[in-house]
């Protein structure tokens, strides 16, 4: 038995989304799309023509057009919602993707950051390349981009061929944040519900 899932990696800059599909018996997803969608902020050239909060209104809308259509028709959608800005950009930000999340017109299941890490790598302070190992790990035959050469500095080896890019680290976060939301309480209420719902 499966549905079509979302897991959403919100964020102003760069919005990770994955369409999966879930096994209801198995709890397992097998990633079918995999996007981060970027917005970048205006430039020093821009600034003196466009106003900033028109650029962030703009940018708003991008994140809206990406990423609805790639989750329409799921059944629900996982989503880490931001906390713990420690500027004023940065809870502006936040509040961007915050909404964006609100804006999503299919149930959502709320996860936490330092849910997100514990449910993957286990532990709350998990890094970026833990993340994203531990994605390419649980995932080897997702469509990942991946470096074509080796990437030195200094003459070592900061990223071997083969090896899952830096910039794939928002659709691997958004992995994770399925793997956190099939344990909450929230969900694990509606899986019998859907278990008997498609049994029938």
């Amino acid at each position: 038995m499966n549905i079509e899932v979302g897991l959403l990696d919100p964020s102003f800059t760069h919005f990770g989304v994955v369409r999966a599909s879930l096994d209801l018996d198995t709890l397992l997803f097998t990633p079918l799309t995999m996007t981060t969608i970027i917005t970048e902020p205006a430039t020093k050239e821009t600034r003196k023509i466009v106003r900033k909060n028109s650029t962030q209104l703009g940018r708003c809308k991008i994140i809206l057009k990406g990423y609805l259509p790639l989750i329409q028709g799921c059944r629900i959608v996982f989503a880490e919602i931001p906390t713990g800005a420690q500027s004023a950009s940065a809870a502006w930000s936040f509040g961007a993707a915050t909404m964006a999340v609100a804006a999503c017109p299919i149930p959502v299941i709320q996860v936490q950051p330092s849910e997100t890490k514990m449910a993957t790598v286990g532990t709350k302070t998990a890094s970026k390349e833990e993340i994203i190992e531990w994605a390419g790990l649980t995932y080897p035959k997702a469509p990942w981009s991946r470096y074509p050469r080796d990437i030195t500095r200094k003459g070592k080896i900061i990223r071997a061929e083969g090896g899952i890019m830096d910039s794939e680290e928002h659709v691997a976060d958004a992995l994770a944040v399925g793997h956190a939301g099939i344990v909450t309480d929230q969900f694990q209420q509606l899986l019998p519900l859907w278990r008997q719902a498609l049994a029938a």
